[in-house]
């Protein structure tokens, strides 16, 4: 029975579901809710970067499931190295092969861009049609475990899984990764020269290219590929360290999950770890919901488009109405020198 047809009782039971189910105890919020936080920090943090150079990049989608990929398939190659000396380098390769396809992915649109003028908004999400029928084809066709019984890829071996953050729960060390890549974007966009062409393309890339002498398109494009191998990391490190198998439906909608997760943090790098947890809380709450109440998780899907429209709605009030301060500096007089006197 829907959420809304529901008694109180039932709708109590949901929350109390809710609520145990993504903050209710220790359990929960490390092997749940921090769990589904990861990919959604790297992801968020992928689109956060992309729109503050004023790329609109959504196609983290597809650059998270090219990164899935080719981590799966670099790691399936590396495991089979004979020497144990570089066997060990097989995990970092998994996540540098995701990381690099997804600036591949992303190049892809980036490319259409600078060479056709093709908007990046169409090529993204035609390029996430594209991957998802991409992974669909592979892990039933030449990637597909050895029994051709499960649409999936072989498990990847202990040796190339990532190692727990805290011992005796799901949280794995790709959560430490994906706040540090926030804290790292953080300090480049903030302190570094990189950082500052990426914030006036974004902001005004006309002023940008003529006063700032800013090769605009380069920043746009550069901004274009961290972004999309940010989001091709999270796919990679949510391979080694969840799921350790490529399958349909890997990504429950990362990708298009974070636009918000960007969106809440005002596209701020460290705000969106805080917004990544928050859309993790959600997403672990959902479940529990429906495991514990029989509430369908889409009711969590209206909640983040909800705040979506909230925030969109919000910075339209802002756009529309000026700063207090400036009514002030208008009625302020203006005080013109005496005849005769120095104006300094």
């Amino acid at each position: 029975m829907g959420l809304m047809t529901t008694g109180s009782a039932s709708i109590a039971q949901a929350l109390a579901a809710f609520w145990h189910g993504s903050l209710g105890s220790e359990y929960a919020i490390v092997s749940a809710t921090l769990v589904r936080a990861t990919p959604l920090i790297l992801t968020g943090l992928a689109v956060a970067i992309a729109f503050r150079a004023g790329v609109l990049n959504i196609g983290a989608e597809g650059q998270f499931l090219a990164g899935a990929t080719a981590a799966t398939i670099s790691a399936g190659l590396a495991a089979a190295w004979p020497n144990p000396a570089q066997s060990a380098l097989a995990l970092p390769l998994a996540l540098f092969g995701g990381a690099v396809a997804g600036a591949t992915w992303a190049g892809v649109a980036a490319w259409l861009r600078q060479r056709f003028g093709v908007l990046e908004v169409i090529s993204t999400i035609m390029l996430n049609f594209i991957a998802a029928e991409a992974v669909a084809y592979l892990v039933r066709g030449p990637l597909q475990e050895p029994s051709h019984v499960y649409p999936q890829t072989p498990t990847l071996p202990p040796g190339l899984h990532l190692a727990k953050l805290v011992p005796g729960s799901r949280l794995h060390v790709g959560f430490a990764l994906a706040v540090v890549a926030a804290v790292i974007a953080w300090w480049v966009i903030r302190e570094t020269a990189s950082g500052f062409r990426l914030r006036a393309t974004g902001a005004n890339p006309l002023a940008a290219a003529s006063a700032g002498q800013i090769d605009v398109r380069a920043a746009a494009t550069r901004a274009f590929l961290v972004s999309g191998a940010v989001a091709g990391l999270a796919g990679a490190v949510e391979v080694t360290g969840v799921t350790y198998a490529l399958y349909e439906n890997i990504s429950p909608g990362y990708g298009y999950t974070a636009i918000a997760v960007a969106l809440l943090a005002n596209l701020d790098p460290l705000a969106v770890v805080a917004s990544g947890i928050f859309f993790g809380a959600l997403e672990a709450g959902a479940a529990g919901m429906q495991r514990d109440a029989g509430v369908p998780s889409v009711v969590v899907s209206a909640v983040e488009a909800s705040i979506i429209l909230a925030i969109l709605a919000a910075s339209a009030a802002r756009a529309r109405w000026p700063s207090p301060a400036i009514p002030q500096l208008l009625r302020r007089p203006v005080r013109t020198p005496a005849a005769g006197s120095d104006p300094a």
